[in-house]
Parts: C-alpha cells; structure tokens; sequence
C-alpha cells in the first residue's frame, strides 16, 4: 500500500535522512522508534511532501507521491497529525473538526463527524469550546478527530504523546487501534513512549543517523535492542 525508497532529506547541506526505506501494508500498525534528533519527524514531513526529498521515491496506493504536493496527498488518503498538535486555538472544536473536512468535496461533513465523535465522545461535550482551552490530552483527541475527517487511509502520527497525562495516553492508543482494526485505516506513529508504541503498534522500525538499523514485529523488539538503540 505505501512504500518509501532510498529517501534522503537535508536541511540546508546537513543531510538528516540517509537512504531510508519504509513499506507498510495496508491495515498495518507501525512505530518509526529512535532517540531526538535522529530524524523521525523530518522522515514523516518527507512523505508528506512538506519537506522536499533530495533523492528517493514515495508511492502510496499505486500512486507516485515523489513530487506529488501536499494537499494533493491529502486528499488521495493520506492524513497527518503533527508533533504539537497544531489545532487552531481560537476556532472551535467544531469547527477544527470541520477545517478537518475541508478541501475534501466527497465527504458528507455531518455524518462524519457523528463517525468520529463516536470514537472520541470526550470531545462532544467540548464542541463549542475553542479548541485552545482544551487540556493537553483533549487537544490531541481533536487533532487525531480533525485529520479522520478527511477520511484518510493512512495516518501518520509525530509523538501524539507529548505533555499528556499517562492514562490519557493509553486511552488515545486503545482508541487508536480499534479504529484501524475496525476500518482498516493503516497507522505509522513516530513516538519515543515504548509503552504506547507495543501497545498501538503490531510493528517497529528503528532509526539512527537518518536511516533504519532494525525492524519487526513488536515480539522481536528486544532489550537488547532498546538499550542499544532508545535507552538515553
């Protein structure tokens, strides 16, 4: 269903992604692992054409992606929740989850947020907050909600962990893997949570120095590797 080839990615002349390869199948749960600064978020902006390849090829459901533009990837199925979350402060829950739908003519807004909302009903009783006084684990419950709006078949997700509390954090990944198990949706998480990422994901990539030292499935992510390779 996806795969990405031989990516390479700079940022001016520093080179931060060296020949990586990625393939994940449809329906398929990944965690992209690796400690700060060895290019998992660059990685994830790459294959969502935010951040340009210097060398490489992405193709995503029989599509080339290579040169394809952001919001053209988008609306062929492929979604994005950024580190940060990067909700709209001062609009509503509403109408993020409308924003969410937007530039994405086949989708029926309505029913699509009744579809969502059953998998986050937190959110509900929020909709006409604005999204920027929400705490920190309703935030990324909004943000992960916004971008299934577009209907998405692949989500890519950066550290949908950070800053929020650890039952919280659980929550959003037993959410999370229903959703795929249910719809077929195909999950890639970038996350250094190892908790979160056994407890979401069915398999594991590992990245250092811009490019993939091991991966499997999560059975075969030993505690050798973890110390070698995630252990500060």
């Amino acid at each position: 269903m996806f795969e990405a080839v031989d990516v390479h990615v700079s940022y001016g002349k520093s080179r931060v992604i060296n020949g990586l390869d990625l393939k994940v199948e449809q329906g398929e749960r990944v965690a992209i692992l690796g400690r700060n600064g060895v290019g998992k978020t660059t990685f994830l902006k790459s294959l969502m054409g935010i951040l340009p390849m210097a060398k490489g090829s992405v193709t995503f459901d029989g599509k080339d992606f290579t040169h394809m533009r952001t919001f053209r990837r988008s609306r062929a199925g492929l979604g994005y929740v950024p580190q940060g979350r990067e909700i709209i402060p001062f609009l509503t829950v509403n109408e993020n989850l409308e924003l969410g739908a937007a530039g994405h003519k086949d989708v029926d807004v309505e029913s699509r947020k009744k579809w969502v909302l059953s998998y986050f009903p937190a959110l509900e009783v929020h909709m006409n907050r604005n999204g920027g006084v929400l705490s920190g684990g309703l935030q990324q419950q909004l943000a992960i909600a916004r971008c299934l709006m577009g209907e998405p078949k692949m989500i890519l997700l950066d550290e949908p962990t950070e800053g929020i509390q650890p039952n919280v954090v659980m929550e959003i990944a037993d959410t999370l893997r229903k959703i795929a198990e249910e719809t077929g949706i195909t999950i890639v998480v970038v996350e250094q949570n190892l908790k979160f990422a056994k407890r979401l994901a069915e398999k594991f990539v590992i990245i250092q120095k811009g490019a993939v030292v091991a991966s499997g499935s999560m059975d075969e992510l030993s505690d050798d590797l973890v110390k070698k390779y995630l252990s500060v």
